[in-house]
């Protein structure tokens, strides 16, 4: 029987009690390139296995958008005692609705194994509306802009519609002007004139009535004017508040409010209700009796929700005292 020097050289391992695996020589690896998994828009991980085949074996994966890859994952090792190893490596930094190219190499001392080449495609980014009104709130009758992004993948050049639902909030959203078109990236805006009582708005695509904002809600606000007088004549002063609000909010509550320097609250000092001045705008008056002088402001509160609680701009009155 003829005998071969590889045959030789395993029984005498053996007689020298080495298992012949080790005592074999060692190859260059075997690989196998397997399906990307986890792929999201700009993230995936990349997977397949890597025999050694007796030496330690370095392994990463190229990738890229073309069969030319161009990108390497960081460097990884299988040690040579190992069977079949499955191993994993995430990738992020991808463009969503991409086509990338990839596969597994691994390299020990005896050659390079390449993986067969394969492919896989990222997710869009979801459609989305971002969405704003300013000023917020707006002076009752005055004009505001609606503007916002719709983001997320081919955002652009979309029909959107914008819808309004006013104080009380009964009728539900309904359309408002003509449909837009988004820009090329995604924005968009809309003027609004006289907006007359808090108000409701989403926007929405017209092709997918499914892609639509959360509510925004735009508040008006009350123009409160404001005199003050100090009252003389006895031996406490007394502040004599005037003004008018518009637009006419007949019996709601006006109050008169104090600063309070040492934490910036605004306390009630005195209350008061608006009075009929004709179909425009209310009047108010309130004397109210102070030691001491400070920061005062007049405060429409309109618990309806129809406005947003309204301030005149304050005023300081030093010395109120005869």
């Amino acid at each position: 029987m003829k005998t071969t020097w590889k045959g030789v050289a395993i029984a005498g391992a053996l007689l020298l009690g080495v298992p012949a695996t080790a005592a074999a020589a060692a190859e260059k690896p075997v690989i196998t390139t397997g399906a990307a998994t986890a792929i999201e828009p700009t993230t995936s991980v990349l997977n397949g296995t890597v025999t050694p085949k007796g030496a330690n074996t370095t392994y990463y994966f190229q990738y890229g958008t073309s069969s030319l890859y161009g990108s390497v994952t960081p460097a990884a090792t299988v040690t040579a005692g190992s069977g079949k190893v499955r191993v994993s490596v995430p990738v992020g930094g991808l463009a969503p609705v991409t086509t990338y190219h990839y596969r597994l190499v691994a390299q020990n001392a005896k050659g390079v194994g390449r993986g067969t080449h394969r492919t896989f495609k990222t997710k869009p980014i979801p459609l989305g509306f971002s969405f704003a009104a300013t000023p917020n709130p707006v002076a009752a009758g005055g004009v505001a802009t609606l503007s916002g992004v719709l983001q997320g993948t081919h955002g652009d050049d979309r029909r959107i519609v914008i819808k309004s639902n006013p104080w009380p909030y009964a009728q539900g959203f309904l359309p408002i002007g003509n449909e837009l078109v988004t820009n090329d990236d995604g924005s968009f805006s809309m003027t609004l004139p006289a907006v007359a009582v808090n108000t409701q708005f989403i926007v929405q695509m017209v092709a997918r009535p499914e892609v639509v904002s959360t509510p925004v809600l735009l508040g008006t606000s009350l123009e409160v004017t404001r005199r003050v007088r100090v009252r003389q004549g006895e031996r406490r002063g007394r502040l004599r508040f005037r003004g008018r609000i518009t637009p006419a909010v007949d019996g709601e509550q006006v109050v008169i409010q104090k600063l309070r320097l040492s934490d910036g609250v605004w306390l009630t000092v005195g209350e008061t209700f608006a009075r009929n001045a004709g179909d425009s705008f209310s009047r108010y008056r309130k004397t109210i009796r102070q030691r001491r002088g400070g920061r005062y402001r007049v405060l429409v509160n309109v618990d309806e929700g129809t406005y947003s609680p309204s301030a005149s701009r304050s005023i300081r009155r030093r010395n109120i005292r005869d």
